[in-house]
């Protein structure tokens, strides 16, 4: 079964949110709370993680993105955001379906999330390599250990990893199978060439603190595309939707208010 898990909340323009690595939409609690007036949130949990951890869906960009772009209503354009590995997914529904968005938003998200000789700000591919390695051995406290990377940095470290321990299995453990696939896009995907393609405006958001995806890789590939703003949160590791949910709110909804209709 291919089905994947949705919600959606709230009234207005469609706004489409896409999680990240191990993780489902029930972490986005925070931002649907301060978005929901303005918005009709359509939260996902993408294949092998949440609700949709049965989905033989297969953690693939150009798959998964033609099965998104299914649960858009077709007489109107959406906004797309998406944070970590979501920002992948995100990017590739824009460029394959540039039709049904009118706006792309990143959140803590990279075209290419480890480093490269042309790309200096990304991560030790080592990194990644290393998660899915210990995977098998501790697959609990490889997790843990990954939400603590997520939450360095963070002026709110240890509500955030609180709140990312709980949010973590609220929805059951997510498929090992899924975990590997989205560890190889993350330690594989180069979505550079794709950036400067795109037609509709594109907003960037960074936290300074982020030890997962450097603000100057984000403002590099902001640079790469037509239309793109790049804001940093002072205060934010790698959610900054966590740390500062209401500034983060106000900045999609500034963006939206700005994109075509």
């Amino acid at each position: 079964m291919n089905a994947l898990h949705v919600e959606r909340v709230g009234h207005g323009p469609a706004l489409l949110l896409l999680h990240g690595w191990a993780m489902h939409g029930g972490v986005f609690a925070p931002l649907v709370t301060a978005l929901a007036a303005h918005f009709e949130i359509i939260r996902v949990d993408l294949p092998g993680h949440g609700g949709s951890r049965d989905s033989a869906l297969p953690l693939a960009l150009d798959a998964v993105a033609d099965a998104l772009v299914e649960l858009l209503d077709a007489s109107s354009r959406a906004l797309v955001v998406g944070w970590s590995l979501g920002g992948l997914l995100a990017m590739t529904l824009a460029a394959r379906h540039p039709s049904r968005l009118r706006g792309l938003g990143l959140i803590a998200a990279s075209p290419r999330f480890v480093a490269a000789a042309d790309w200096p700000d990304g991560m030790d591919g080592r990194v990644f390599a290393q998660f899915g390695a210990e995977l098998g051995r501790d697959y609990r406290g490889t997790l843990d250990r990954f939400l603590m990377l997520e939450a360095q940095g963070s002026a709110q470290l240890r509500d955030e990893l609180r709140f990312l321990r709980d949010a973590l299995f609220a929805r059951g453990e997510p498929a090992p199978r899924a975990l590997h696939e989205g560890l190889h896009l993350l330690q594989s995907s180069d979505l550079r060439a794709l950036l400067p393609a795109l037609p509709m405006p594109s907003l960037w958001l960074a936290g300074r603190r982020d030890r997962l995806v450097s603000p100057r890789a984000m403002q590099a590939a902001a640079a790469l595309a037509p239309g793109a703003r790049f804001q940093q949160f002072d205060h934010a590791g790698h959610a900054p939707f966590l740390t500062e949910p209401a500034a983060v709110a106000g900045a999609l909804t500034a963006f939206a208010a700005e994109c075509p209709p």
